[in-house]
């Protein structure tokens, strides 16, 4: 089974996420530049980039439902891992690595001062905290709804989904909320010590954080962009339908790809018995289509091979 979410869904859970990330940004820089902190400039910037990145996200979700045409004749699904994988590097530049070299700075610089405004930084963290939890609910709300449609866990929905929409949110903000408590710790003990090297050490656990996650989407979303194989479970029914037919004498190689949200193709070469006319093939081929596509309504295309199997003695 292929996991899709609804358009309106996912387009929801981005919007979600761009607005309270913008909001988020604007408030962590104020204090970022009042109180000196580079774990809240790193915050900053990590807001920014989630931002920008759900933008692309968004793009994506509107460019890869373009119908099918003459030059791309399967459609643009696959467009939607392109935008995604774009906003993994974004993670991976605009977050993470702005951010170790942050934390870097702030260490060479000696890590000593007084810094301010911590009060202020708290309440930002604080409600930070609030409208990232905001749109977390709402992704793990949405990866919750597709997973029990067809039976999976969240923690298999997550990998398994061909909609990276909602993952990449997910696991934005999940780092997001992570980074918050590490940057409050950091801004905590600068205020406790009164040695701004915490704020380096957090800036660069946020920055290493980050980079995690751009590579775990990155890795994800470039298999689904070279063609990755449908769900074993779509594989083994549609294997199931062709063999339950007697004309079959084997389903000698069976090939899926993903080619969009909710989208697989599918191409079968299968064995049939000697015995049967052209007619009667055409008609086989013709019902076993139908059969498939009513059981399994992601398989937007099936091509079928009707030849003998290699290893088979020729007369």
């Amino acid at each position: 089974m292929v996991v899709v979410a609804d358009e309106q869904d996912s387009t929801f859970t981005v919007v979600v996420a761009i607005f309270a990330n913008l909001g988020i940004a604007i408030a962590k820089g104020v204090a970022g530049a009042l109180s000196g902190s580079a774990a809240m400039v790193s915050e900053a910037a990590h807001s920014v980039a989630d931002t920008m990145n759900e933008v692309l996200l968004l793009v994506a979700v509107r460019r890869s439902d373009r119908p099918a045409d003459e030059h791309h004749p399967f459609g643009y699904g696959r467009e939607r891992y392109f935008w995604t994988l774009l906003a993994a590097v974004g993670i991976f530049v605009g977050g993470g690595v702005f951010s170790v070299l942050q934390g870097v700075n702030e260490l060479r610089a000696g890590g000593h001062g007084e810094g301010g405004h911590f009060t202020l930084t708290y309440v930002v963290l604080a409600v930070s905290f609030v409208l990232e939890s905001v749109s977390w609910l709402q992704a793990r709300a949405q990866l919750h709804a597709d997973a029990t449609k067809v039976g999976r866990t969240m923690r298999d929905q997550l990998w398994a989904t061909t909609d990276p929409a909602a993952t990449t949110v997910f696991f934005e903000d999940t780092a997001a909320l992570a980074g918050l408590v590490v940057a409050g710790t950091g801004v905590a003990l600068h205020e406790a010590t009164h040695n701004a090297m915490w704020d380096g050490l957090a800036s660069i656990a946020i920055g290493l954080l980050l980079t995690v996650v751009a590579v775990a989407l990155g890795r994800e979303n470039r298999s689904l962009i070279v063609g990755e194989a449908a769900d074993p479970r779509l594989q083994e029914g549609v294997r199931a339908l062709l063999e339950a037919h007697p004309e079959v004498d084997a389903v000698d190689e069976l090939l899926t790809m993903v080619i969009g949200r909710g989208q697989v193709l599918v191409a079968a070469r299968i064995d049939l018995d000697d015995d049967i006319t052209a007619g009667q093939v055409e008609a086989l081929a013709r019902e076993m289509e139908r059969e498939i596509l009513a059981e399994h309504p992601f398989v937007r295309h099936f091509f079928l091979d009707i030849t003998a199997d290699a290893n088979s003695p020729r007369p």
